[in-house]
């Protein structure tokens, strides 16, 4: 560290202040600010010019005095401290630990901006990861390194879906286990509490990172918390060999932060007054999922962000859907009826579905009866459309038909317990049995083998009532 100090600035407005001086500053570097009375705050350099450099403060700049705040540049950017005692700790947004224990005992420390990755080092995802959901495993599925975003909505049970999530995610055809580490920013102290007590009863807490940023911390923070986890999640995986997890809430809430600071510095505003390089910002952050060659590990990324007003069109999940591979979207319709997930099956998507399912992944039958599925409730989607304006008693046998198939879809395939972790096996047999509900010709896009293999138990499970695998 340097430690060259400059006494006075030039403004402070909200959590940034101007130093007229810029000589051996650069971009991203550590800042101690510490007013009359010596209080030390952390800030970073947010822009250098050629006589100026203008400095961020994670915390308050009250009381800040013009001509005796002094600012001490540490020639380093923000880094966090890495070991082994990172696992079943809960750090703030910037990686100091508030769960009461010291911090961990380690001389690594990593840049919180993460290192660029050769693309060409970038191992394509493709193994399963069954989280014993059937709306998510059977027709949306998620792949180890893959980034799958939630597109949620304000009171909707994201939470409690990202919580099920991270109890059940395994590999399918692998005894390792995930780790996970988790990102709250701007999160009510309920919700944080929410995610410890889980994690704590169902015994995965050893097995997670914590960032926390709350609602009332400074909002600046909530800049570096995903930098932080990212960060941590990086050593874990590609230094340990471990598969991460990472979930980041509430992405809305870190993009709320970026136009503050975009206001407060007086820049151009782009859609909705958030700034212009809103896409390259958050690209920044999900590029850091993925699998590296020669390294075990891999990090998967499920970032939730809540829509505002239910607007899948605003630019936050607007262009999160360009940068990431898919999204689950959950409905408020649905979660207003009692379904639990509440996930939406047709604008739901994941891209990299094809890649990581079929035989000796999942089995055979995968994609045929995902691709059935989603046809098939396609239809159900818009004849209820035309019994709202004709009357179901006016629709034929095979519409009539299609309503009960997609009762039975809705009620048995995508409702499910909180705490039931389906196999990717019963997710299937579950399938089968509720396309057994339609008649065999309208099963179009499934192989004539396969119907001959399959539909016959599906059939005989329907009209038993025990599950096709049985």
């Amino acid at each position: 560290m340097k430690g060259i100090e400059y006494r006075g600035v030039t403004s402070v407005d909200g959590p940034i202040v101007a130093v007229r001086r810029s000589e051996n500053i650069f971009y991203g570097e550590t800042v101690y600010v510490r007013d009359r009375s010596g209080a030390k705050t952390t800030g970073r350099v947010i822009d250098v010019s050629d006589n100026a450099a203008v400095v961020q403060i994670f915390g308050s700049t009250t009381g800040l005095d013009l001509e005796e705040t002094s600012m001490e540049f540490l020639d380093t950017p923000l880094e966090l401290r890495v070991g082994e005692g990172l696992l079943g700790r809960i750090f703030n947004g910037l990686g100091e630990p508030i769960d009461g224990y010291p911090q961990i005992i380690s001389s690594k420390k990593m840049n919180v901006n993460g290192n660029p990755i050769n693309p060409y080092a970038r191992v394509y995802p493709r193994d399963f990861i069954q989280t014993g959901i059937s709306s998510i495993d059977g027709m949306n599925t998620l792949i180890r390194g893959q980034k799958l975003p939630i597109f949620s909505g304000n009171g909707l049970p994201h939470n409690k879906l990202a919580a099920q999530i991270i109890r059940q995610a395994r590999l399918k055809n692998s005894d390792d286990q995930f780790v996970m580490v988790f990102a709250g920013m701007g999160i009510k102290y309920d919700v944080a509490r929410f995610f410890i007590d889980t994690f704590e009863s169902s015994g995965v807490l050893s097995k997670v990172v914590m960032f926390q940023s709350l609602a009332d911390a400074p909002s600046i923070e909530r800049i570096i918390t995903p930098r932080c986890a990212l960060t941590a999640a990086e050593y874990l995986a590609y230094e340990k060999g471990m598969h991460v997890l990472v979930v980041m809430t509430d992405m809305t809430n870190y993009c709320e932060a970026l136009r503050e600071i975009s206001t407060t510095r007086g820049e151009v505003p782009g859609r909705k007054g958030y700034p212009g390089y809103l896409y390259s910002d958050l690209a920044e952050l999900y590029e850091r999922a993925g699998r590296i060659k020669g390294s075990e590990g891999s990090i998967t990324q499920i970032p939730i962000l809540t829509m505002p007003n239910d607007d899948i069109s605003h630019p936050i999940p607007d262009l999160t859907g360009y940068i990431t591979e898919g999204q689950i979207v959950l409905d408020r319709e649905m979660s207003q009826k009692g379904m639990y997930p509440p996930v939406s099956g047709l604008p739901s998507l994941s891209r990299l579905m094809k890649d990581g399912i079929g035989k000796g992944m999942t089995r055979e039958d995968h994609a045929a009866v995902a691709s059935q599925l989603f046809a098939a409730y396609s239809k159900v989607k818009s004849i209820r459309n035309l019994a709202a304006i004709i009357g179901e008693e006016e629709l034929s046998p095979l519409d009539k038909n299609y309503l009960q198939f997609g009762e039975k879809l809705e009620n048995e395939f995508f409702t499910q317990g909180e705490y039931e972790d389906r196999s990717i096996e019963q997710t299937l047999d579950l399938g089968w049995k509720i396309l057994s509900l339609l008649p065999r010709e309208e099963l179009y896009r499934i192989k004539p083998e396969m119907l001959e293999k399959y539909l016959p138990s599906a059939v005989k499970a329907e009209h038993t009532g025990v599950s096709a695998s049985a």
